[in-house]
């Protein structure tokens, strides 16, 4: 694959004229995407309570929550963390698709896909475009999950950027080499998310490959903050396959199976439709259904062919 050699001058400036197009996304909108992109690793850290400074900057934004909160306005609307960064369960085969897109795509209005007041469009400029980046979220645990290059970063401004910042921790993929890594990944019963961010151009930008035991949206989930969402999908279970081995139970990163008096349960509310589960079974005793109470899956390319023929 042709290197693409570019200044970190230049990977900056092109990601401050993308923001400029931008209507309503500031200079400071711009300086967190730039701080959050040029220092994943603290960001991260810091987000997942990992690095020591999270103690003190925790510290210091309630102190400053309390003082303002003389001066807010009561009629402000308030957001959640999940409106401005959070990501879409994929199975496999959608996972893949998103780097296997041969030509731009520019899709918004995806609430129905994407139920966040934030960061919803779909927008890839140059989307065979795709760094590996080592995973913030792994590499701030003591003992991380391996390997550690599963974050895909694709498009632009986002993949010269991160590979320019980060040459050490970054290499350039193919769209083979990418979805290679995300079956990898999938064999070892980790879950793909799309990720979207405000900061990030308002837009999606990156495919993870997370566990529960390292990823720091999953943690906040577990913290109650909605940072990951379905993929449109629940698994069901066909009775009169399931020996019972309990293996689905030990695979769900979600906790949405539990062993009961009548057999294997699975929670509609709890299940993101992620797929591990169906795939791990050797008895084929689970598949994924759609399910219409859940956002809709986030299939690429039917959304390219829907905005092609209107």
């Amino acid at each position: 694959m042709v290197q693409r050699r570019r200044s970190k001058r230049q990977t900056t400036r092109t990601f401050l004229d993308e923001s400029n197009q931008i209507p309503g996304y500031s200079r400071s909108d711009f300086l967190h995407g730039y701080a959050y992109s040029r220092w994943p690793y603290l960001y991260i850290g810091i987000g997942t309570g990992e690095h020591w400074l999270s103690k003190v900057i925790r510290a210091l934004i309630n102190g400053i929550g309390k003082f303002s909160a003389f001066f807010q306005k009561r009629d402000r609307p308030k957001t959640n963390m999940a409106d401005n960064y959070h990501g879409k369960v994929m199975p496999l085969e959608a996972a893949k698709q998103l780097v296997s897109v041969n030509e731009a795509v520019e899709i918004s209005n995806l609430e129905h896909i994407i139920p966040f007041q934030n960061a919803r469009d779909i927008i890839l400029k140059n989307p065979d475009h795709i760094v590996a980046l080592d995973c913030p979220c792994r590499s701030s645990r003591a003992e991380p999950c391996l390997p550690l290059d599963v974050c895909l970063i694709v498009g632009e401004p986002f993949a010269s950027f991160i590979a320019e910042h980060h040459p050490q921790r970054s290499r350039w993929l193919t769209s083979k080499e990418a979805q290679s890594i995300l079956e990898l990944e999938h064999q070892r019963g980790h879950v793909h998310h799309a990720y979207f961010k405000d900061a990030m151009l308002n837009r999606f930008y990156a495919i993870c490959n997370c566990c529960s035991c390292c990823c720091g949206a999953m943690q906040a989930v577990r913290n109650g903050s909605p940072m990951i969402i379905s993929s449109g999908y629940v698994s069901r279970i066909e009775r009169s396959l399931c020996t019972e081995c309990e293996s689905c139970l030990e695979s769900c990163h979600f906790d949405a199976l539990a062993m009961e008096e009548d057999g294997i349960q699975i929670s509609e509310e709890e299940c993101m439709g992620c797929g591990v589960c169906v795939s791990l079974c050797d008895l084929e005793a689970l598949t994924l259904e759609l399910n219409p109470t859940k956002p809709a899956p986030l299939k690429i390319h039917e959304l390219m062919e829907m905005v092609a023929s209107i």
